[in-house]
């Protein structure tokens, strides 16, 4: 009678599976290297930046707490955090109802879905700066398109004014990477078991309230993971506010980031913008564990935990 090995994992002694894991440690440390090499020594380097004083070419002196203190009474730092939070709200209000119906409809089994869920992919695949370059060419109350057509509901001036530069750099993000939570989406509800809709549909349930009742409540952690994603990244929003407006009109569109760029390459301040780095790390770290609390406190709980 042959004899089948057991491997060290499931079944297997205390001893055996400890043993498992340290053996396959190893694989873990150019991972490791890689997040200390580039993220971590950074991170430090900027940290200790913020307490010196730096044109960016001549010699770096020590400042103390001179650059936080600049940085902290500015007055136009509140208006940045609050454009950026702003800019984060709006964002996430807009890209999460429309990735989710996006990724549920994505998420069928028709042949034609799979064609269109590589054109709604084409915008994340294009470049920041391009985007920002075409939708100013396009928005442009003189030689735009609403000039070309002759619509007047179009040829506003979009960029110019404050509520509708804001309008418009929401909109052009979210046109950007809704295609990118879309696909998270799609892959979430495909991991929902066909089982539930079933048992829904022998109950009399409709499609909208399987949506709301299956749907929304087995999707908990992707929404989780997908704000997370989309809350931290909207921290890091410069390229395409700095070639779509500037920062404008005014300080309308001037976000933590291109506040930052603005102090460090513009005004040669690399003291004041390292310290807006670290604040923009600690901010995007609160909210990441605000978040992943809001998920609850098993990381390893299944998405079809109600199954």
């Amino acid at each position: 009678m042959s004899v089948i090995p057991i491997p060290a994992g499931r079944g297997a002694p205390p001893a055996a599976r400890r043993e498992g894991r340290g053996s396959l440690a190893w694989l873990a440390v150019p991972a490791l290297l890689f997040f200390v090499g580039f993220g971590v020594l950074p991170l430090i380097g900027v940290l200790v930046l913020s307490f010196t004083s730096w044109d960016g070419l001549g010699d770096i002196g020590f400042a103390g707490l001179s650059s936080w203190q600049a940085v902290l009474s500015d007055p136009g730092l509140p208006h940045a955090l609050w454009v950026t939070f702003l800019v984060m709200a709006a964002s996430w209000a807009v890209q999460t109802p429309a990735s989710i119906l996006l990724g549920v409809f994505l998420a069928g089994q028709q042949r034609y879905r799979a064609v269109l869920s590589v054109f709604y992919f084409i915008p994340l695949l294009l470049s920041s700066a391009a985007i920002a370059i075409t939708y100013k060419a396009l928005l442009d109350p003189n030689f735009g398109l609403g000039a070309g057509l002759g619509l007047d509901l179009l040829a506003q001036d979009w960029l110019g004014e404050p509520v509708l530069a804001f309008s418009v750099v929401i909109f052009v993000v979210s046109w950007q990477f809704i295609p990118f939570h879309s696909l998270i989406y799609q892959g979430g509800v495909r991991q929902i078991p066909r089982s539930m809709y079933e048992a829904a549909q022998l109950d009399g349930a409709g499609r909208v309230r399987m949506f709301f009742s299956i749907t929304l409540p087995q999707l908990k952690y992707t929404i989780i993971t997908s704000s997370t994603l989309m809350v931290v990244g909207s921290l890091t929003f410069f390229d395409l506010i700095f070639v779509l407006t500037a920062g404008g009109p005014g300080d309308a569109t001037r976000v933590l980031a291109l506040d930052m760029y603005k102090r460090g390459f513009q005004a040669n301040l690399m003291g004041p913008a390292s310290a807006i780095a670290v604040i923009l790390v600690l901010v995007g770290l609160a909210l990441a564990l605000l978040l992943r609390r809001l998920g609850g406190r098993d990381a390893s709980a299944s998405q079809q935990e109600g199954a």
